[in-house]
């Protein structure tokens, strides 16, 4: 059974009947649903969540933004049991995905919690039941 199929099944037992301009109705009202999303929009909080579902990236993205200020790489290494290459790696794809920034001063890195890393912690903080 094709999709549309069903689509004209679910839409009959809804409405009482579906008729073939019914159906593309349906369609183009679900197409347009589609195209609200917005695919920009879609692959960059995929790419977002993505970051934030390891459990070494979540927890320097919960440090930086419960420390409120930079943090070097060795301020975050003695907290994380995964080498400093992994802390590296990790600070990239959060780099990448925009939850963390970065900047060089002298032979340091700093990083620091982004306003959208800090947005999405208050959102999963105020989700959680009480």
């Amino acid at each position: 059974m094709s999709s549309t199929d069903r689509l004209r099944r679910y839409v009959a037992d809804e409405c009482g009947s579906c008729t073939d301009e019914d159906l593309s109705e349906r369609l183009a009202e679900l197409e347009a649903l589609t195209e609200a999303t917005g695919a920009s929009d879609l692959d960059a909080d995929v790419e977002l969540l993505s970051a934030l579902g390891n459990e070494t990236r979540y927890k320097i993205v919960r440090m930086l933004h419960t420390a409120d200020d930079e943090l070097c790489v060795c301020e975050l290494s003695p907290l994380l049991d995964v080498s400093d290459s992994a802390i590296s790696h990790a600070l990239s794809k959060l780099t990448d995905a925009g939850l963390v920034a970065r900047r060089k001063d002298g032979k340091w890195r700093m990083y620091r919690a982004t306003p959208r890393a800090n947005a999405v912690l208050v959102a999963l903080d105020g989700s959680r039941p009480l």
